[in-house]
């Protein structure tokens, strides 16, 4: 039965050899099957945040933006073709910057707070190059450096937190678009902080919130 099967596959080898040697003029195309909604995807990704803060009381308050890395994995889980949801986990620079002068001299102040960024957004799939997404973030707060630099003293501190208790974290809301080329995936985003959940059962509004856009670059498996 073996040399039976063995010799058919042999002999459709030739044949096809033979066909494709007869038919020089002829191009054969393949179609490459890129569609991947419907398929579940493991990602990896990175690129830049570019952060700043804003007074949630609305009074005046002035801070320039600064930009971040963030960088890190994500998973797409379809719920049919057109439909999804895309957990990430990121690790996230956010912060801002900003100017006076004191003494008669400037200076400049720059705060830099790294984050663990969970967000979970619901994706919409109108085609296989455009994702549309949006949903909760949950961020955990991993570590701050402040450095303070003017002509008469240079300062920095930096303060890392354990983040034991898993409920103290910041709510925020992000949403944007995925651009994607087969296995190649180019994110926009943009999110704002809303709450502090305190781990006590309360939450608060804080009165300087981060709000970003994000730029990423990505590859899919």
């Amino acid at each position: 039965m073996k040399k039976i099967l063995l010799a058919i596959t042999a002999a459709l080898s030739m044949s096809a050899a033979s066909y494709a040697q007869d038919q020089p003029d002829k191009v054969v195309v393949v179609e490459r099957d890129d569609d991947f909604r419907d398929r579940m995807m493991f990602g990896v990704k990175a690129g830049v945040n570019y952060s700043n803060v804003y007074d949630s009381e609305g009074e005046d308050f002035s801070a320039d933006p600064k930009f971040g890395f963030v960088g890190g994995a994500f998973l797409a889980v379809p719920i049919g073709s057109f439909l999804g949801i895309q957990p990430e986990i990121l690790y996230s620079q956010k912060g801002f910057k900003a100017v006076g002068r004191i003494l008669g001299s400037s200076y400049e102040f720059t705060r830099t707070t790294s984050y663990i960024d969970v967000p979970v957004f619901v994706a919409i799939k109108p085609s296989k190059m455009f994702t549309i997404l949006a949903g909760p973030q949950y961020s955990y707060l991993v570590s701050q450096k402040d450095e303070f630099v003017s002509s008469i003293m240079s300062t920095a501190q930096m303060q890392e937190f354990e983040n034991d208790n898993l409920r103290k974290n910041t709510l925020s809301i992000a949403g944007g678009v995925d651009i994607n080329v087969r296995h190649s995936v180019l994110g926009l985003r943009a999110g704002w902080d809303v709450t502090n959940n305190n781990g006590n059962g309360t939450s608060t509004t804080p009165r300087y919130k981060n709000t970003w856009l994000q730029a990423t670059v990505g590859f899919r498996f």
